[in-house]
This record gives structure tokens, C-alpha cells and sequence, in this order.
């Protein structure tokens, strides 16, 4: 059984949902997985894959590689976000609020997953309209896209990060 074995990685990788989907045919019933995985290296990348295999590990791994190419960069500010977001994404959103030293993670299932592989330590999020894992991870990850730090803020309108900060 040497064939799941698997080397160590340099990302933290988390299983969201794991769902099993049948399709009918003459002879009866398919069954296939589909796993939604989040890797991240808990220093502000984190990215997220879908994979799909008519056995467990093979979907995992699907989603593990799916998701390694599909990494994003978040700005962070210190162990939390820089500001207040909501990310869209079909019906799911997700509102993202900072939140200070020693609160934690306060968020849903799949929204703490993605939170914890990025990084972030301390933050408020809820899960608005759809909780569609699928959906919620996506609108998640469009937040975390929209963050924009201080220094960005500032070269963008040609200020200095005192002005901005105030």
C-alpha cells in the first residue's frame, strides 16, 4: 500500500467537505468523491482546489495539487486583516472583520479552514446568503483578494502611509 503514502509538505492542507456523487447507469449506480481541499503556508498564501476520483485519497490528492495552483497572496496586519470586507461569490458571501490580539478564529467551517492556512490568527467572519461550502470558500477567497494594506493604499493614491493611517 505504498501508493498513498505521502511526502511532507511545506503547506498545512485541510479538508473541507468531502461528498460522494452517484451517477445511474444500465448496471446501477457510479459512485465518485469530489474533496474540496485548502493548503496554505500560514504566512499569508493559501490557495484551494477541487478534486474528483472514484476513491477517497485520489480525490484528496487531486484537490491538494488543484489547490497549489490556484495560490493567493493576503495582505495581513500583524495576525489579523488589514480592514472590514465582504467577498461575493454566486450566493455565497462572507463578511471578514478584523478583530484584535487573543480573539481567534470566530468563523464557519469551511471560512476557518481558509483562515487557518493562511495565517490569519485573529478575526470575526460571517457567512451570509448561501453556505454552500463550495461557494462560501470561493466568496472567502475573494475577500481575502479585495484586502488591501496600508502601503498598498498609499502608493496607489501617491500618499505617504502616515497620511493614510492618519
Amino acid at each position: 500500500m505504498a501508493r498513498f503514502e505521502r511526502e511532507p509538505s511545506e503547506f498545512t492542507e485541510k479538508l473541507v467537505s468531502l461528498n460522494r456523487v452517484s451517477k445511474t447507469v444500465k448496471g446501477g449506480r457510479i459512485f465518485k468523491f469530489a474533496a474540496l481541499m485548502v493548503v496554505g503556508d500560514e504566512k499569508g498564501r493559501v490557495g484551494f482546489g477541487l478534486g474528483k476520483a472514484a476513491e477517497v485519497p485520489e480525490a484528496i490528492r487531486k484537490g491538494i495539487e488543484d489547490a497549489k495552483k490556484n495560490m493567493i497572496n493576503v495582505s495581513l496586519s500583524g495576525t489579523t486583516i488589514p480592514h472590514e470586507v465582504i467577498g461575493e461569490f454566486g450566493a455565497g458571501r462572507v463578511l471578514l472583520k478584523p478583530a484584535g490580539p487573543g480573539t481567534g478564529i470566530i468563523a464557519g467551517g469551511p471560512v476557518r479552514a481558509v483562515m487557518e492556512a493562511a495565517g490569519i490568527k485573529d478575526i470575526r467572519a460571517k457567512c451570509l446568503r448561501s453556505n454552500n461550502q463550495q461557494n462560501v470558500v470561493s466568496a472567502t477567497f475573494e475577500g481575502l483578494k479585495a484586502l488591501r494594506g496600508p502601503e498598498e493604499v498609499a502608493r496607489v493614491r501617491g500618499k505617504s502611509v502616515d497620511e493614510i493611517v492618519g
